[in-house]
């Protein structure tokens, strides 16, 4: 690659999502304006058709992303010459691409929010033309975003009250670590070792010091002197790199017993983090804490609850969402007018596709719960929102309307609604052993019947 090349690409991505888009998306334009259905009215929808293979609930991660993405999906002159000049678009579709700004309306699930089979996630109306471009970006966020939020979620699930670091950033591409880490957040990490991460999004940052440290010095008394030297005696020392017991006993002798922390980064550590304990409090270190890392994911720390382990560190499974790298979200067109005529009625449209079906008209959410305030069913009506009662919660949220963004909302505020929504699952939600979904998907038609539910497991 040239020199340069990089940092050219990076700061087109970052000043427009437009070319984070497919080919095709442009050349649907293109023949939709040729047949004269570009501006038709319509409404396209974000959704799963299922869980990944045997989870038992989903997490929303994207949707805050997703809104920068629409504000900053912009085609200017640099970008128009390039589609142009490689004959991707004739002249009367670069001309209406270079005033491209979405104006229509988007609702959605939030940040945080609990998805499951047939879930509207989000909601996309205006024209055609206008409307579909943005499906690739839209996917791309949603998918990886809400992978790495649900294997977090299991993971902070099985922890407990213990913290979760993330730090998987050199186990996937420098951008989606950034947002690996919003997304682990959202779903109860409690820092991340990725600075980027912590500039863009505000999520807190951790980090002390690696093996190669230790190597550098001479002995691992003198790296670790550096360390208490430049960090305090709170720091976390690494303590495997040569022999456990006389590290863990030379930290403690270097801080007076007031170290912070002891990191564990090999080797079976739900014994070694009992025998490093009784160490600790042999040598009176009481209040120093045990971080174990090494390749974790939920059924590790899940095994681990039983061992005196004070937090986790997690990077490889959940930048790869634990065996569930994309969430299988697709976006259809549900609904569309049938003329170009602003007030012309929205008439559903679905795919009859084997196995890749899609259910026609716009659709509304609402979660179910019961008297004690437990999930027990998504509820989504098509054609028509039904109506909630007092155990109902309304699930999606306007975003944008009229090309407007209104649905901003801090990081910490998506980060309690996770919680709160994870406290209505029921128990079962949390086995780690594969299931169905924690709740059923029930689909009501416009008169408010149960309907036919092509999300329902088969049993």
């Amino acid at each position: 690659m040239p020199a340069g090349i990089g940092m050219v690409t990076l700061s087109v991505m970052l000043s427009t999502t437009s070319m984070l888009t497919d080919h095709y998306e442009l050349t649907m334009v293109q023949a939709a304006m040729g047949s004269g259905t570009a501006f038709r009215r319509s409404v396209f929808e974000l959704f799963p058709r299922r869980l990944p293979e045997g989870r038992r609930y989903g997490v929303v991660a994207g949707t805050g992303r997703a809104l920068d993405a629409i504000e900053r999906f912009r085609f200017d002159d640099e970008t128009i010459s390039f589609l142009a000049g490689h004959q991707i678009v004739d002249d009367e579709v670069a001309q209406w691409l270079s005033g491209y700004r979405f104006t229509g309306d988007v609702w959605g699930y939030p940040d945080g929010e609990l998805y499951f089979p047939g879930s509207p996630i989000m909601v996309v109306e205006g024209s055609f033309a206008e409307a579909v471009i943005l499906e690739t970006v839209l996917l791309s966020i949603f998918n990886y975003d809400s992978a790495v939020a649900s294997a977090a979620s299991r993971m902070t699930a099985m922890a407990g009250d213990r913290p979760c670091i993330e730090m998987g950033s050199r186990r996937t591409n420098e951008w989606s670590a950034v947002t690996a880490a919003r997304a682990a957040y959202i779903a109860g990490f409690a820092s991340t070792s990725n600075l980027e991460a912590g500039r863009t999004f505000g999520v807190p940052t951790a980090g002390t010091a690696a093996h190669s440290f230790t190597l550098l010095h001479d002995s691992e008394e003198d790296a670790f002197k550096a360390q208490i030297a430049a960090l305090g005696t709170n720091t976390t020392l690494l303590v495997d790199t040569y022999d456990v017991a006389e590290a863990v006993t030379k930290g403690v002798e270097l801080t007076n017993g007031r170290l912070g922390a002891v990191r564990l980064d090999s080797g079976d550590l739900l014994t070694q983090a009992v025998d490093v304990r009784r160490l600790l409090d042999s040598l009176g270190a009481v209040n120093t804490r045990i971080i174990v890392t090494s390749d974790l994911d939920e059924y590790q720390i899940a095994a681990l609850r039983a061992a005196p382990v004070n937090g986790y560190g997690v990077g490889t499974t959940l930048v790869t969402g634990s065996g569930a790298p994309t969430c299988g979200f697709v976006y259809k067109l549900v609904s569309r007018a049938d003329s170009d005529d602003p007030g012309a009625p929205l008439l559903p449209v679905a795919k009859k596709s084997a196995n890749k079906g899609s259910i026609g008209g716009r659709k509304s959410a609402m979660r179910r719960l019961d008297a004690n305030g437990i999930a027990e069913a998504e509820v989504i009506g098509v054609g028509a929102e039904p109506q909630p009662d007092r155990d109902d919660r309304i699930l999606l949220k306007h975003l944008v309307r009229d090309g407007e963004i209104i649905g901003r909302e801090p990081l910490s505020v998506a980060r309690a609604r996770h919680f709160a929504s994870r406290a209505e699952l029921p128990s079962a939600a949390f086995k780690m052993s594969k299931g169905y979904p924690a709740i059923v998907t029930v689909m009501l038609d416009a008169e408010g019947d149960q309907t036919f539910n092509p999300y329902a497991p088969e049993k």
